[in-house]
């Protein structure tokens, strides 16, 4: 694959995933499928919910098509692509009437164990610690890593576009990794489909949006972005793996630990997340996803540098944009018309 065609294909998918989420959009209006708010929204209106179905109609065939054409694909790709489909079909259950927990849960383990265990067997390098823990150590650390990679990549979908620009951040700089250290552009061109296809979603879901990614959208690209990000890791790159995602990594997990200390339930919905105090104060939604693209534009720069600097530099430069990022949101100014949600 030469570069002319990986930015062709970048494109088509793109074009392909607006258009998509364009007939996705009539469909969801047409049966009544919106998200209602409430008390614990960020959003005054409903909104039709299920445009993840676009992205994957687009995402899954043209990474299947990548592999026909040139034979190349990351290990326990089509286990995985199997369990991303059911993923997507109880998480999509879920979108049009809710779903106990448990079951969510058990798909998702189920899910994680087929990605786990068929990525395994095609790699014998697919070891987060490298053998210096017992391999079925590993292989449940990864999995409980990847379980709440799902959970919390679906709790931070909560403001206009920021998982747009958070799967389009990440998806582009694990493309930018595979390009300049792990293979060449065909590598590259299965987590560059993954922001081609989010750059297509966005032009829906860019403040003030018209459709929802919903679950069946935020749970299967956590699905996915898991499994590239612990390929990575597995590759030696565990640092860039853990740079690309830290601002939805520290947010999600220092409001559920605080959370779950204080006896609350973190599976209920709630708006205390960093970037949605900034909501409640009067940020726009826009003003919140832009400031997560600029600091993830950063994160990228660290994690391609990760790979030639020593690693306590560009994962101290992680951690204090990420710093910078929370606190900003922790701190933006009250307006006259806060508290509450933008209306956006």
């Amino acid at each position: 694959m030469t570069l002319i065609e990986l930015i062709f294909a970048a494109g088509l998918a793109a074009a392909a995933t607006w258009a998509a989420t364009w007939l996705v959009l009539k469909q969801l209006v047409r049966h009544g499928i919106f998200d209602t708010p409430n008390e614990r929204s960020s959003h005054k209106h409903p909104k039709p919910r299920g445009g993840g179905l676009a992205v994957l109609s687009v995402l899954l065939p043209s990474w299947v098509l990548i592999y026909l054409l040139y034979g190349s694909a990351p290990p326990g790709f089509f286990p995985v692509l199997a369990a991303t489909l059911i993923l997507a079909a109880v998480s999509w259950l879920d979108d049009v009437k809710n779903q106990p927990v448990v079951l969510r849960l058990i798909v998702q383990f189920g899910a994680v164990a087929i990605g786990i265990g068929f990525t395994a067997l095609s790699s014998e390098s697919f070891l987060l610690f490298q053998g210096i823990i017992p391999n079925w150590l590993d292989h449940l650390f990864k999995a409980l890593a990847w379980v709440w990679f799902i959970n919390l990549f679906n709790f931070m979908d909560g403001a206009d576009g920021i998982t747009g620009i958070e799967t389009l951040a990440i998806g582009l700089g694990l493309a930018l990794l595979a390009a300049l250290n792990q293979g060449g552009f065909v590598s590259a061109a299965y987590p560059l489909m993954l922001a081609a296809c989010a750059a297509g979603f966005l032009l829906w879901n860019w403040a003030p949006s018209k459709i929802f990614l919903g679950d069946v959208g935020s749970v299967t690209l956590g699905y996915l972005i898991g499994w590239l990000l612990l390929l990575s890791a597995a590759q030696g790159y565990w640092a860039a793996a853990l740079l690309l995602p830290l601002y939805y990594l520290c947010d999600a997990t220092i409001t559920l630990c605080r959370r779950a200390l204080r006896g609350e339930k973190i599976w209920r919905g709630h708006r205390e997340h960093f970037y949605q105090k900034a909501l409640l104060r009067g940020a726009g939604h826009a003003w919140v996803s832009a400031n997560v693209l600029l600091h993830n534009i950063a994160l990228i720069l660290l994690a391609l540098a990760s790979t030639s600097l020593t690693l306590w530099l560009p994962l101290s430069g992680g951690i204090l944009v990420v710093a910078v990022l929370l606190f900003r949101f922790a701190n933006y100014p009250m307006t006259s018309h806060s508290p509450g949600p933008a209306t956006e």
